[in-house]
This record gives structure tokens, C-alpha cells and sequence, in this order.
């Protein structure tokens, strides 16, 4: 049985997706960019403001679904410029202090022409 994640203190999905699915006792949370929920505005112009938004975006959906950051398992990272991999990773690892199995890539382009964006999978068991 799969349960979708849902809360109003992420952005909601801007296409035919959901924030994120339970499946068993795994949580596959959707990649999050640095859009206000309240706004629905990008935050901040550089890589560090806008990796704060994100994981405070990330935060909510794994809080939604029961669970934090020292659950999660894998991420996939992604940076418009790898240039910003150095600042980038001072924000991550104030949040992700278990070191889970990580991705990081450059790519050409992201949604709205942001920064960086995450995708975290995370183990809800015990």
C-alpha cells in the first residue's frame, strides 16, 4: 500500500506528482528547491540562502511523514554550477549528521533556474 505525503510547509507539487510516497517502511520524498511555502517564491540569490530553504523544505516533508534527517538513507543532490559543491556542503552537513549515501551531480539546468535542489529517501522503521 503506498500513502502519499502531503503538507502546506513544503511547496506543493507543481506537476503530477506528490511530495512524497511511503512505500512499506521507506519514505521516497520528491526533490525540493528553494521555494518559500508561504510565498511560493524562489528564496535567496546564492547557494548558501537557497540550501537553507531546501533543507528546511526537505525537514518538513520527512517531519510530515514521521520521521527526520537521521532517517534518511540515501539523497541525490543536484547544482546548476559545481563550482557552489563547497558552500553547498557546509549547509548539508549541518542537516544530514548521519552521512547518509549521497549523489551529488551538476546539471544543466533546474526548475525555476534555481540553485540546487534535494531528494532524500529515508527508513521509517525501527
Amino acid at each position: 500500500m503506498l500513502k502519499k505525503i502531503a503538507t502546506d510547509k513544503a511547496p506543493a507539487a507543481i506537476g503530477p506528482y506528490s511530495q512524497g510516497i511511503i512505500a512499506g517502511d521507506m519514505l521516497f520524498a520528491s526533490g525540493q528547491i528553494p521555494i518559500d511555502p508561504a510565498t511560493g517564491e524562489v528564496t535567496g540569490d546564492d547557494i548558501t540562502a537557497q540550501a537553507q530553504q531546501v533543507m528546511k523544505n526537505v525537514g518538513e516533508i520527512l517531519k510530515e511523514a514521521g520521521t527526520d534527517y537521521t532517517n534518511v538513507v540515501k539523497t541525490t543532490c543536484f547544482l546548476a554550477e559545481m563550482a557552489d559543491f563547497a558552500a553547498f556542503n557546509a549547509v548539508y552537513e549541518k542537516y544530514f549528521t548521519e552521512k547518509p549515501a549521497r549523489s551529488c551531480v551538476a546539471v544543466k539546468q533546474l526548475p525555476k533556474d534555481v540553485l540546487c535542489e534535494v531528494e532524500v529517501i529515508a527508513y521509517l522503521g525501527e
